[in-house]
């Protein structure tokens, strides 16, 4: 996929949320042990560019970082700070940074860091409320210019109104769990972790319900993904709060004016999406034509 970045593969699970891992499952189809970490060949991906001359990642684009990975996991110590001076370079992308390690950023962070870089997003999992308490209290007191949290997979109800007076979290997404032993997701939850993020204006998207969803009582089982998107886009959750001000420049630290930026384009069968509002585009690589 065009708008993610996996500098490592591997990781060691840590919490609850991990005891189903979508990247174990998937490693385990392909014969391959999800605990082995290791660099990848594409390391470099943001600074790729093809024969042309053209880069692969254009100026306004979307990354997702370590997606089969945490970007903040001690095996990868030796490469972050390779990977921050990447981030650093392409001041014209913005990167979305996903850990259930958040004791571990602060330690981790270049000496150059400050107050962080203005295209990057520091999110953090919070499953249930026992991980949204331990969690988000440490992002807040992180030096990140963006934060967010990541409801997924969506275990129990979680309240974070508490922390929206804080006026850091900028967005939250939420989505039920899939593959080998997917545990239930229920609209009430969604719906109340919606209202609070509406009451502080902050930008909701409920991405999908997961394999096991409950809703009005009634017990739903959904194995395929787009429906499960669909079914979230069609539930109307999604709230658009206060935008998300990214200020992107080019390797000269002039600012990129909106004009020059990447505007993604969708498909027909993006149209109800529940991943639109926060998705990088189309990559127009042809599989869903297949």
């Amino acid at each position: 996929m065009h708008d993610i970045w996996n500098p490592w593969h591997g990781c060691v699970k840590c919490s609850e949320g991990c005891q189903h891992c979508y990247m174990y499952f998937l490693d385990k189809v392909r014969g391959q042990d999800a605990s082995e970490i290791y660099k990848t060949k594409n390391f470099d991906y943001p600074l790729q560019r093809y024969r042309d001359g053209r880069e692969k990642i254009r100026s306004g684009e979307l990354i997702r970082v370590c997606m089969s990975s945490d970007f903040f996991l001690p095996e990868a110590d030796l490469w972050r700070e390779e990977a921050w001076e990447i981030m650093r370079e392409r001041s014209d992308v913005r990167f979305f940074l996903l850990t259930k390690r958040p004791q571990r950023v602060r330690e981790t962070l270049p000496a150059w860091w400050e107050s962080g870089l203005e295209n990057v997003m520091l999110n953090v999992t919070c499953e249930n409320q026992r991980r949204a308490e331990e969690r988000i209290p440490i992002l807040l007191e992180l030096p990140f210019r963006h934060k967010g949290i990541m409801c997924a997979p969506f275990l129990g109800e979680v309240s974070i109104a508490r922390y929206h007076p804080a006026g850091q979290i900028e967005q939250v997404i939420c989505g039920g769990e899939n593959y080998d032993g997917a545990r239930p997701c229920r609209f009430e939850w969604v719906k109340a972790l919606r209202e609070e993020c509406v009451a502080g204006n902050v930008t909701f998207c409920f991405i999908e319900t997961g394999t096991v969803f409950y809703k009005d009582g009634k017990r739903y089982h959904i194995p395929k993904k787009s429906v499960q998107s669909e079914m979230a886009y069609k539930s109307g959750m999604y709230y658009a709060g206060k935008p998300i001000e990214w200020k992107l420049t080019d390797r000269f630290g002039l600012e990129i004016p909106d004009a020059d930026l990447y505007v993604p384009h969708y498909r027909a069968a993006c149209a109800q999406c529940g991943s639109r509002p926060i998705c990088n585009g189309c990559s127009d690589c042809g599989k869903c034509e297949k």
